[in-house]
């Protein structure tokens, strides 16, 4: 190298910033003493996770409009509570061995951070279904172990059973989904170290459940399905904790504020909003969301909750687009409550789905056309859309309708004319049983400290990330 390169070099390295040099170690660029020190991201002090079982775009819309209507206006142009969160992404929901999933590898891939195979709840990709050695043998981590281990206090809510595949991702590891109860486990597969979920739950830590799920924590004798005839898993967690168990929003209204509290109001899953006969002393999902944040929120380390509206879900897998929308709406009204009573200086919120359904807004309504009734054009909309109102049979269809499920018309010798309302069973295209669930992405909508990493197209996994980022944890 000659005299005059070298002697050019030293000068360009000379003329760099300090900030652009390392120490003699390589390690962090030294700071000039007038650089101003760059602000460290703000860290959440709680967290809440919404999840809308099922909750897929088509919902949201329908639900906006359905909500709107419900107070006389047109309802396009309403916005749900957290459709206006300025953080947005589209999350991919596929599990490892399924490009359509179930719930429970996709809860599992937000509360660990891994996805996983359909069925499986909290256990990596390798284990074989229903083989409880390949469960253990594969455990991945839980969110809810650590948030605990953290020392922050701990909350799940759910209209499921609290041992369905959403809630149980916080605190539950299982070779199958299905083993909310010793019962449900087959004979080869008990005394071989895995615990059904019902038992993991009462030695989980955790300090607020409310939800569904009787039956899984009783035997027969108290009119539960656990293999024991007289099991009382509630008296066990509250003789090892000192917490209080209540059966209806009265008890649980007084139980101590102090004291961990476990609710169970349903056999299995809580009644639907839109029931006629609903149960009204069970809660509701903003009655138990208020419940929860009321008293989590005084922890000085902070919280992490988990709500789901488990029901959305079943109101499509029934082909009833009105329970699942007034669901979705109640959902709504929770998270509303939740921008009202935290601080937004130091609560993430963030509301997503598990998955969608194959549930459509089809035909050309009118604006503000009922959202659960029949396709009526717009005026002057043309003579392709006006013909579009009406099927090939000469019959009138709805707005709202499935591509499978139990309302399908398939190998009827006439279509009938199809029923309006809440209450309704939507028609569907291919004959299911149960209407089931679709592949494409789910929204994820995001406010608060570590809101922003709620953008563009992420993997369903990454919502842990987000969580843990958001705490600083990492």
């Amino acid at each position: 190298m000659t005299r005059s390169i070298k002697l050019a070099m030293l000068m360009a390295s000379a003329a760099l910033p300090l900030s652009a040099c390392t120490s003699s170690e390589g390690s962090a660029p030294l700071q000039s003493a007038s650089a101003p020190v760059p602000e460290a991201p703000k860290t959440a002090k709680n967290v809440i996770l919404f999840i809308g079982d099922g909750m897929g775009i088509s919902t949201i819309t329908a639900a906006r409009i359905y909500e709107g209507q419900k107070r006389g206006e047109s309802g396009e142009e309403n916005l749900l509570s957290f459709e206006g969160f300025e953080n947005v992404a589209l999350v991919k929901t596929y599990n490892t061995n399924a490009q359509v999933p179930d719930s429970a590898g996709t809860a599992t891939a937000m509360h660990s951070g891994q996805k996983t195979r359909i069925g499986l709840l909290g256990v990596g990709p390798d284990t074989v279904r229903g083989d409880c050695a390949s469960g253990l043998a594969n455990p991945l981590p839980l969110l809810g172990e650590e948030v605990k281990e953290k020392g922050l206090a701990l909350g799940i809510v759910s209209t499921a059973r609290l041992t369905h595949a959403t809630p149980a991702s916080v605190y539950a590891r299982s070779a199958d989904r299905g083993w909310e109860a010793d019962a449900a486990i087959p004979e080869d597969q008990r005394g071989l170290g895995c615990d059904d979920i019902a038992v993991q739950m009462i030695n989980a830590d955790w300090d607020v459940a409310l939800g569904g799920g009787i039956a899984a924590f009783f035997g027969p004798d108290n009119g539960g399905r656990r293999a024991e005839a007289d099991a009382d898993l509630p008296a066990q967690w509250s003789a090892r904790t000192g917490g209080t168990y209540v059966s209806d929003k009265t008890q649980l209204a007084a139980a101590p504020m102090d004291r961990p509290v476990f609710g169970l109001f349903d056999l299995s899953h809580m009644d639907y909003m839109a029931d006629p006969e609903r149960d009204e002393s069970e809660p509701t999902l903003t009655e138990m969301t208020a419940q929860a944040i009321s008293r989590l929120k005084d922890d000085p380390e902070g919280y992490y909750l988990m709500v789901e509206s488990g029901r959305i879900d079943h109101g499509h897998h029934a082909g009833r687009a009105g329970y699942a929308l007034e669901e979705t709406v109640e959902l709504a009204r929770a998270v509303q409550y939740a921008i009202d009573n935290t601080d937004p200086a130091e609560t993430l919120i963030m509301v997503t789905a598990d998955h969608s359904h194959v549930f459509t807004i089809a035909g050309y309504p009118r604006r503000g056309n009922d959202i659960l009734g029949l396709v009526v054009p717009p005026p002057e909309g043309g003579e392709e859309v006006t013909e579009a109102a009406t099927a090939e049979d000469g019959k009138p269809y709805t707005t709202l309708g499935y591509a499978n499920g139990p309302g399908s018309i398939a190998n009827l010798a006439e279509r009938p004319i199809p029923e309006t309302g809440v209450q309704a069973r939507q028609q569907a295209a291919i004959p299911t049983g149960s209407e089931t669930h679709a592949g494409e992405d789910v929204a994820l909508y995001a406010t608060g400290p570590g809101a922003e990493g709620a953008r563009g197209v992420i993997e369903q996994n990454v919502i842990y990330d987000i969580i843990r980022r958001a705490f600083g944890w990492d």
